[in-house]
């Protein structure tokens, strides 16, 4: 959360304690968020110790340097907040149970008009987006817009989007702007409007894609036969590209193959690959997290976390859709409620009370279904409940 996040809360009666120098790449000094009127802390420690609300970037299940940490520190009562992973590891949501603390996996904000302001996914892929492009642009041999110049016309990098998502969406805006001829794909047949909406040409292949999309507007996982298919057709396709920027992910599962060894034989020598579903396996075959490989000729860059890079905004954008997340779930009196009869609060609460309420996490882990009450006061009998009703959250 950035200062002025923290200053639009402190007014209404919240307290809060940032841990020591977490703003400090993004352009946020403790200085600043002294002022914003939070205090900081000692350590990590401290924090777990005394907040009520624990809002987080990387929580346990995603964070993997001190994640485990974390949880030894949560308790009965308190709420904690961030990205989790949940999809992609259902024992997370079982082990933040078993703390008798309530957990939100921001992943799984629904895609829903009024949760838009709390969608942290398309707010990183924003970022992601426009990144890859700078980062595709920087290392091709080629420049992006058309010149023409004393010395002759340099024609303009041809660039193609696969996957068409927020991210995608934005590498298309992305490339346009900065003058290159943009193409794109998607599997879903809806994606063919937004595509042109930002200044690309759809590429259509002659594809079954009826079933191709979720009630959540995600691409859903296709059947081998699809997947083999699709990817002869999109060999003729990629050998005239500069630069291909890959985004198709699937929750919770691993990222499809779109760009095979041989695809990647059949490009012209100095093309780029940015792949972003590098942290799902890639949709490259040769992407390698993390690492930026070169075969064939061809650059392949497999990025993780770019939305990191880019700190002062990504911060922005995050601190926002949690700062939304607070005014959903404290009323006037800054006391904490959960209704599970809202659909924002049925989708996200991944661990409560003990026990794991959400059904498809429910149903990942095997556990027979539950039915939720209407609203429930977090552990409204025990000294903690107390002390947010009297006093509002920290």
């Amino acid at each position: 959360m950035t200062p002025a996040n923290i200053q639009a809360w402190s007014k209404k009666g919240v307290e809060f304690i940032i841990e020591s120098n977490a703003g400090e790449a993004a352009g946020f000094s403790d200085e600043l968020y002294k002022d914003a009127g939070a205090s900081i802390s000692t350590g990590r420690s401290e924090i777990f110790a005394k907040a009520d609300i624990i809002a987080q970037v990387q929580s346990f299940g995603a964070n993997e340097i001190n994640g485990d940490d974390d949880l030894a520190h949560l308790k009965p009562g308190q709420l904690i907040a961030g990205m989790m992973d949940p999809l992609g590891s259902p024992a997370t949501a079982e082990k933040l149970a078993k703390t008798g603390a309530t957990a939100i996996a921001m992943e799984l904000v629904p895609r829903i008009s009024r949760a838009q302001s709390m969608d942290v996914l398309s707010s990183m892929a924003t970022l992601a987006g426009y990144k890859a492009v700078l980062l595709g642009a920087g290392l091709a041999p080629r420049i992006m817009p058309m010149l023409m110049t004393a010395a002759g016309t340099l024609n303009p990098m041809r660039t193609f989007i696969m996957g068409v998502g927020v991210a995608g969406l934005q590498a298309c805006a992305t490339a346009k702007r900065l003058g290159g001829v943009v193409e794109a794909y998607d599997v879903r047949p809806a994606a063919r409007d937004q595509i042109i909406s930002v200044g690309a040409k759809p590429v259509e292949l002659d594809l079954e894609t009826d079933s191709s999309e979720d009630k959540g507007g995600y691409a859903k996982e296709q059947g081998e036969d699809f997947i083999r298919r699709q990817q002869e057709l999109m060999t003729a396709v990629l050998a005239e590209q500069d630069l291909v920027i890959t985004t198709a992910a699937i929750p919770g599962a691993k990222s499809p193959i779109l760009v095979t060894a041989d695809m990647v034989k059949a490009m012209k020598p100095g093309a780029v690959i940015v792949d972003l579903a590098a942290e799902r396996g890639g949709n490259c075959e040769l992407t390698q997290l993390g690492e930026t490989v070169v075969a064939h000729g061809v650059t392949i860059i497999g990025p993780d976390n770019l939305a990191a890079t880019i700190p002062h905004h990504g911060s922005q954008m995050f601190g926002k859709n949690i700062e939304t997340l607070l005014e959903h779930l404290l009323d006037e009196e800054n006391n904490l409620t959960l209704d599970f009869e809202d659909e924002i609060v049925f989708e996200t609460v991944v661990a409560h009370g003990g026990d794991v309420p959400h059904k498809r996490m429910r149903e990942l882990l095997g556990y027979p279904s539950i039915d939720l009450g209407e609203s429930i006061d977090l552990d409204a009998d025990d000294d903690t409940a107390t002390e947010q009703k009297e006093g509002g959250a920290s």
